[in-house]
C-alpha cells in the first residue's frame, strides 16, 4: 500500500477549495441604481423578475394592508440589500427566513437575511406591511390621492414607494400580480386583465395579471365606484375603459374621450407595430388633477384633463407611450425624449391622419412660434435635466426633432424606424444615444450632428437648419386646426 505525502501547500490549496466565500466577501447591494437625476431610485444587487402583491384597502379609513413577495435573483454577493418603500413593515422574510430591516433616509428599507446571499442565486422576498398612503410625505409630497370612494396612484417618476416595496427605477422590469379586496360595492383597477374576482364577508377581491415587463411608475392601482366598459380590438385585444361615477359635468367628455381606445389602439399599431401588452383600456377617477400618465396597458386620466371637453389627443398620447416609454423604457430619466418626443409625435400624426394639420404644418407652426431667445430653446430635449424633465419643450421640440429627421431620411426609412425601434428593443430599456445609433444603422446615414442640433444645442437652429430640415419659412404660420386640442394636453403633461 502506498502513502501519498503531501506537502503542506497542496493541504492548503485543498482546504481553501473547500471553504466557500468568507462574510467578508459579502458586501451591502447599493441604496440607489445612479440614475442621473434621481440617484436615490432604485438599488443594487439584485433584479426582480415578478411582484405578488396581495392587499385589503378600506376607503373609509385609507388603511393598506399588504403581502408583497418579490422573486429576484442576485446580482453580486450580498450581506444586506434596499427596497424602496415607505409604509411601515412589520416582518420580512427571505426564502422562508425572517430577516432583519430598518430604514433610512428618504425611502429606503435596508434588509439584512439571516444568511448571506450568494451571487446568482434566486430568492424569495415577502414583506408584510400596513399603513395609510395618503399620510406618507416625501421631501413634503404625496403621490397617493384619496378620492370621495377610494384612491388612486398614478405618478411619475415615483409611486410605487407609497404601496409597496420595490427596486423602484425603470431599469428594473417584472411581472405582476395584483390582487386588491375592497369592500362590496367598490372597485379596484389595475394593469392588464381581470384573471378573477370573488366576494367573501363584505370584501370583493379583484386578481389582475400584467405577464408582460414592467416598470415599478407604470404599475397603478385606483380603488372606487366606475361605469366600467369592455371591448376587444380587431385583433382580439381586451380593452377596459373606466369613468368614475362622480365625475359630475367632465363625465361626458371623459367617456368620449377614452372610448376611443380601441380604434386608437388599432391605428397606432399600424404606424408601431403589433401592441406589446396583454391588454389595453384607460380609467378617469374623481382625482383633480389636469396630468395623465401611461400606466401599463391602461393609462390614468386625471379628471381636470377633460375640464375643455372632449381630448382624443390626450388619449393618442398616452396609448403611445405603450411602445414608447413602457415596452421600450428609458435607461436613465435624462433619456426621457426616448418617451415623450414619440409620444407627442404621435399626436401630430393623428392630426395628419384626421386631416386636422398635417405634421410638417404642426412642425412650422411650433418652428415659428418660438423666436431665437425664447426660453424655449434653451431646454435641451436630449438631457434637459431634472426640472426641466417635463417641459414643453421636451414634448413640442422633441417632435419637432422627429419631423425634422422624417424630412431628411424620408418617409420610407423613417415609418420604417417607427416599427423597428419598439419591435427589436421590445421589453427593454434604451437611452438617446442607443436611438441615434440605431437610426443611423438602419437609414445608412451620419446623424449623430443632426441630432445634436435638435436635440443637445440650448439654441433654436439656424434658419437654413430649420430650412432644411423641416423647409419653415419667416412666413406667417396660421395655426392647425389641431393645435387647440394638442396644446390643452401640455398641462397634462406635468407630473
Amino acid at each position: 500500500m502506498r502513502h501519498r505525502l503531501l506537502v503542506p501547500g497542496a493541504v492548503a490549496l485543498s482546504l481553501l477549495l473547500a471553504i466557500p466565500a468568507s462574510a467578508a466577501d459579502f458586501t451591502p447591494g447599493a441604496p440607489g441604481v445612479g440614475d442621473t437625476y434621481y440617484p436615490e431610485s432604485g438599488n443594487g444587487g439584485y433584479d426582480v423578475s415578478h411582484y405578488d402583491l396581495r392587499l385589503k384597502y378600506q376607503p373609509k379609513t385609507d388603511l393598506l394592508e399588504g403581502t408583497a413577495t418579490l422573486l429576484a435573483t442576485t446580482t453580486q454577493d450580498l450581506s444586506r440589500f434596499n427596497l424602496d418603500f415607505g409604509l411601515k413593515v412589520s416582518e420580512i422574510r427571505i426564502n422562508g427566513k425572517k430577516a432583519a430591516f430598518a430604514t433610512s433616509g428618504k425611502h429606503e428599507l435596508e434588509v439584512t437575511p439571516a444568511t448571506p446571499l450568494e451571487k446568482g442565486k434566486q430568492i424569495s422576498v415577502v414583506v408584510r406591511y400596513a399603513g395609510k398612503p395618503s399620510e406618507l410625505k416625501i421631501d413634503g409630497y404625496c403621490a397617493w390621492a384619496r378620492t370621495p370612494d377610494g384612491g388612486v396612484i398614478a405618478q411619475e417618476p415615483d409611486a410605487a414607494v407609497w404601496w409597496f416595496p420595490s427596486n423602484d427605477h425603470p431599469t428594473d422590469k417584472a411581472t405582476y400580480d395584483i390582487s386588491v379586496a375592497v369592500p362590496d360595492g367598490t372597485q379596484a383597477l389595475s394593469n392588464g386583465v381581470l384573471a378573477s374576482q370573488s366576494s367573501k364577508l363584505g370584501w370583493t377581491r379583484y386578481n389582475w395579471r400584467s405577464d408582460k415587463p414592467q416598470a415599478t411608475y407604470l404599475t397603478t392601482l385606483a380603488v372606487g365606484k366606475f361605469d366600467i366598459t369592455n371591448d376587444k380590438t380587431a385583433n382580439g385585444l381586451p380593452v377596459v375603459n373606466a369613468v368614475s361615477k362622480d365625475l359630475g359635468a367632465n363625465e361626458g367628455s371623459a367617456k368620449a374621450s377614452i372610448e376611443r381606445t380601441t380604434e386608437i389602439t388599432e391605428w397606432l399599431e399600424s404606424v408601431f407595430g403589433a401592441y406589446p401588452f396583454n391588454a389595453v383600456g384607460g380609467y378617469v377617477p374623481n382625482v383633480p388633477a389636469h396630468y395623465a400618465l401611461e400606466t401599463q396597458t391602461r393609462p390614468f386620466y386625471g379628471k381636470k384633463a377633460f375640464d375643455r371637453g372632449t381630448n382624443v389627443s390626450v388619449v393618442v398620447h398616452e396609448l403611445a407611450h405603450q411602445w414608447y416609454g413602457d415596452s421600450v423604457s428609458l435607461k436613465d430619466w435624462k433619456d426621457i425624449w426616448i418617451n415623450e418626443g414619440f409620444a407627442a409625435y404621435s399626436q401630430w400624426l393623428w392630426s395628419e391622419k384626421e386631416g386636422e394639420g398635417t405634421a410638417q404644418e404642426l412642425a412650422d407652426y411650433v418652428y415659428a412660434q418660438h423666436p431665437a431667445d425664447d426660453p424655449f430653446w434653451t431646454v435641451k430635449p436630449g438631457n434637459p435635466g431634472a426640472e426641466n424633465q417635463f417641459d414643453g419643450a421636451v414634448y413640442d421640440r422633441g417632435a419637432l426633432t422627429l419631423q425634422a429627421l422624417r424630412n431628411k431620411v424620408g418617409d420610407k426609412a423613417f415609418f420604417g424606424l417607427l416599427k423597428s425601434w419598439p419591435t427589436e428593443n421590445r421589453y427593454g430599456n434604451a437611452s438617446v444615444a442607443d436611438f441615434v445609433k440605431f437610426a443611423e444603422k438602419k437609414t445608412g446615414k451620419q446623424l449623430a450632428g443632426f441630432f445634436d442640433t435638435w436635440l443637445f444645442q440650448p439654441t433654436r437652429p439656424s434658419a437654413g437648419a430649420a430650412k432644411q430640415a423641416l423647409g419653415a419659412s419667416h412666413a406667417p404660420v396660421a395655426a392647425p386646426k389641431s393645435w387647440k386640442q394638442i396644446a390643452a394636453t401640455h398641462d397634462v403633461h406635468g407630473h
